[in-house]
């Protein structure tokens, strides 16, 4: 009883300092231990949330219309409006948590509500290179990894799959980890062999890239950015020129990823994009996993997480060896395609922004 009176005294002067809430109208759960699951909608996450009572609001954003929250004694129920916010207080030990369920636009409303695209001159542009399979640094890696074995001796589109299915395969990916090497295929694989680190979205996508020069296909890696100039998580993967179809294609060494349409097309980039935008068929591969542990849904991939990450797209201008060295004086340039109306204040080697997708996807 006392125990409960102190955890109440002293969650009412933590809200009465921030001036937001009255603990009267807030809804109170108890729970013992830091882990939490929500069902939200049709969607079960279990232990996916921590209770975190410095955070003052702890903030869970949801674009569901019904929200639970469930700790391993209690559980708590919000039929959820969109732009709306709902308050409730967990209670652990001695501890409060002042927790905070806001109903927000879905990552693919925000997509569809970007601005379009726009024919423009490209007089003055940068224009993109492919490094040849002849030089001597990508005739290194193409003897280093034996990708001739890797690749096998299907078509085009057999070995570019089969490399990337090598790289998802054989190293570990841990988008937390900035590796300290050389941004290169041979010193990142030497760092993670050596140290058990495995490497983010970006050195992979590097990675699978020099591979695909070394052999004769033109490719470049692509960041894939949100809106949110404050979200710190993008993702990077590799687009191929095929030339069978005369296309760029979708490859993601990070989830073994790859998009087709309803009729077994292999899609692009750009193209997923505006199937996202006019609810057009896309379907994921089965097979797409997460370093072969968690599988991989179009739900998941593609309606949340990479429609967050399709607002805007950046590529290096030199598609090459080491080309975001990370110790040597080797500087590349960029160009970022935005859609019509969006502006970037705070971010760095952003290059030369385009609105003409016409350009930026360019028959190499």
């Amino acid at each position: 009883m006392n125990k409960t009176i102190a955890c109440l005294t002293g969650l009412l002067i933590s809200l009465t300092a921030f001036g937001q809430n009255d603990l009267s109208k807030m809804k109170i759960i108890q729970a013992k231990s830091k882990m939490v699951s929500i069902r939200d909608g049709n969607e079960f996450k279990q232990n996916w949330w921590t209770i975190t009572p410095s955070a003052k609001p702890d903030i869970y954003e949801t674009s569901g219309k019904r929200v639970t929250f469930i700790t391993d004694v209690d559980s708590i129920t919000f039929k959820t409006e969109l732009n709306k916010e709902y308050n409730f207080v967990i209670l652990i030990g001695r501890d409060s948590a002042w927790t905070q369920i806001k109903n927000v636009p879905s990552k693919l409303e925000i997509l569809k509500q970007a601005g379009g695209y726009t024919k423009t001159d490209t007089v003055g542009l940068p224009h993109f290179y492919y490094e040849t399979f002849q030089n001597g640094r990508l005739r290194d890696v193409r003897n280093y990894f034996k990708l001739d074995s890797i690749a096998g001796n299907g078509n085009q589109i057999s070995k570019i799959l089969n490399v990337m299915y090598w790289v998802h395969n054989n190293v570990t990916h841990d988008g937390g980890n900035y590796a300290l090497a050389e941004f290169n295929s041979i010193d990142l694989y030497h760092y993670y062999k050596a140290t058990n680190k495995g490497l983010n979205c970006r050195h992979l996508a590097i990675s699978l890239n020099e591979m695909y020069l070394s052999m004769g296909f033109k490719s470049r890696y692509v960041t894939c950015m949100p809106k949110d100039e404050n979200d710190q998580d993008c993702h990077v993967i590799c687009s191929v020129w095929v030339d069978s179809l005369q296309k760029w294609i979708w490859i993601d060494p990070t989830f073994a990823a790859y998009i087709k349409d309803e009729k077994g097309n292999f899609l692009g980039i750009e193209e997923v994009r505006e199937r996202l935008i006019n609810n057009r068929p896309l379907v994921l591969n089965e097979d797409a996993n997460w370093n072969n542990k968690n599988k991989q849904t179009k739900e998941e991939y593609l309606m949340k997480y990479m429609a967050k990450n399709l607002y805007w797209l950046k590529v290096p201008v030199s598609s090459q060896f080491n080309p975001e060295s990370r110790y040597r004086n080797n500087v590349n340039k960029y160009v970022s395609l935005l859609p019509i109306g969006y502006s970037l204040s705070n971010m760095k080697d952003i290059g030369t922004i385009v609105y003409d997708p016409e350009y930026f996807w360019q028959k190499p």
